[in-house]
């Protein structure tokens, strides 16, 4: 009875062994060999590295405001993606009311000078402009000869300030003083220039604001609709206009269809409108930062003129001058410091901007304010330069067919990605 108990057992425990054998191994195989998406994968690792980048970003800017008062709209993208895009502060400094929005629009100062570097090259691309030759050939009565259009776009024509003839001359601060009114008085007082054509290179508003009117006479064109029908419609920058003051008014109280911008004195002061800033083509061009990041997107693939073209903006226009200070290409400063990075900040009249591109690491950040704060572009070359936490490139991948898209939506397009 003992033994056939025992034989009973011993058959129980091998039918159970083998039952536990084969579940052992079914187990094995769906635990140790899952399917993995890997797409999925990447997606999410990418996705915890955008929120830290985002939160460090936040934090970073949340601080300025509370510390000294930031008060403007940041973008930063990275390989493709809108990572970051926020707004903070008022449209109103004084009341500190209305909320500011990343679609609030800006005055760009200085910054506009990439964008009429870029009609230029449009101009030249379809064959109408040849950098190279004298712009006496394309505005007669210039009473300056050997200066070309290269010698405008990378500040190397000498040419004194039109401000300071300006304020000498015109008689009627109240009344606009335009691009023909430059003209014509350089024409008329004929003042000397600081050095001869492509003998040297001077940062001077007065070469953009001649490529502007160079534009005006190969396009048949005025300013304001060339940048409009050709450039800001072309890439869906809705937002984006030259602001155009009437010559035969008076100058008004204030720009409309933008936030105002402040000097931030005891109190904030709203900056008024002047009569320089009929002046187009060196400042006066006002965005956002979304519009901003279409028009990096719009050259990156080549979409306004071919690349061959488009990256002769970033060559030095003045090698000899490197070693002192940055570069100038054509609108772009080209960095000394690190390789590859490209750049311009403004300020005119109670607005400072920044667009800064770190090519290597495929990195943009755009900055508007509406004041004349002094803020620290070093502070904002460590958040673009920043390698604590990058996204990797092959986690991003953007189809050419998909341009078009995120060329009009870059934000939501770049950003669900």
């Amino acid at each position: 009875m003992k033994n056939r108990f025992l034989l009973v057992i011993i058959l129980l425990f091998l039918v159970s062994c083998s039952s536990d054998n084969k579940d052992y191994y079914l187990e094995e195989e769906t635990e140790v060999w899952p399917e993995v998406n890997v797409d999925s994968l990447f997606f999410d690792v990418d996705k915890s590295i955008i929120e830290k980048k985002e939160a460090d970003l936040d934090n970073f800017f949340s601080r300025l405001h509370k510390r000294i008062g930031f008060n403007g709209t940041v973008l930063f993208a990275e390989k493709g993606r809108v990572v970051f895009e926020k707004a903070y502060g008022f449209t109103d400094l004084r009341s500190r009311k209305g909320e500011l929005g990343v679609d609030d629009v800006f005055q760009l100062s200085s910054v506009s000078k990439m964008f009429t570097a870029e009609a230029v090259m449009m101009l030249h691309s379809r064959g109408l402009l040849d950098y190279d030759a004298d712009i006496t050939s394309i505005i007669p009565e210039f009473p300056y000869s050997g200066i070309t259009t290269r010698m405008l776009l990378t500040h190397r024509s000498g040419l004194s300030r039109y401000e300071s003839l300006a304020d000498k001359y015109w008689p009627d601060k109240k009344v606009p003083f335009t691009n023909d009114d430059m003209i014509e008085y350089y024409i008329k007082y004929k003042p000397q220039p600081y050095f001869k054509p492509d003998n040297g290179f001077n940062y001077s508003n007065v070469n953009y604001a001649l490529l502007a009117s160079v534009v005006e006479r190969v396009s048949g064109k005025s300013f304001p609709d060339f940048m409009k029908e050709e450039l800001f419609d072309a890439i869906a920058m809705r937002s984006s206009f030259i602001y155009d003051m009437p010559a035969d008014t008076l100058v008004s109280m204030y720009i409309p269809d933008c936030v105002q911008g402040y000097y931030m004195k005891r109190r904030p002061q709203r900056a008024q409108n002047e009569y320089l800033n009929a002046v187009k083509g060196d400042k006066i061009m006002f965005s956002n930062v979304e519009d901003m990041y279409r028009f990096r997107v719009a050259i990156d693939y080549g979409l306004l003129v071919p690349d061959s073209i488009q990256a002769e903006a970033f060559v030095p226009g003045s090698p000899k001058y490197s070693k002192r200070k940055d570069n100038y290409g054509f609108g772009w400063r080209i960095s000394r410091k690190y390789d590859n990075c490209f750049y311009h900040y403004g300020w005119w009249k109670g607005y400072r901007s920044f667009f800064l591109i770190d090519n290597d690491n495929d990195r943009t950040l755009i900055i508007l304010t509406n004041t004349d704060k002094n803020l620290s572009s070093t502070q904002f070359w460590n958040l673009l330069r920043d390698n604590s936490i990058s996204l990797a490139p092959a986690s991003i991948n953007i189809p050419v067919v998909e341009i078009e898209e995120q060329i009009r939506f870059p934000y939501s397009s770049f950003r669900e990605r």
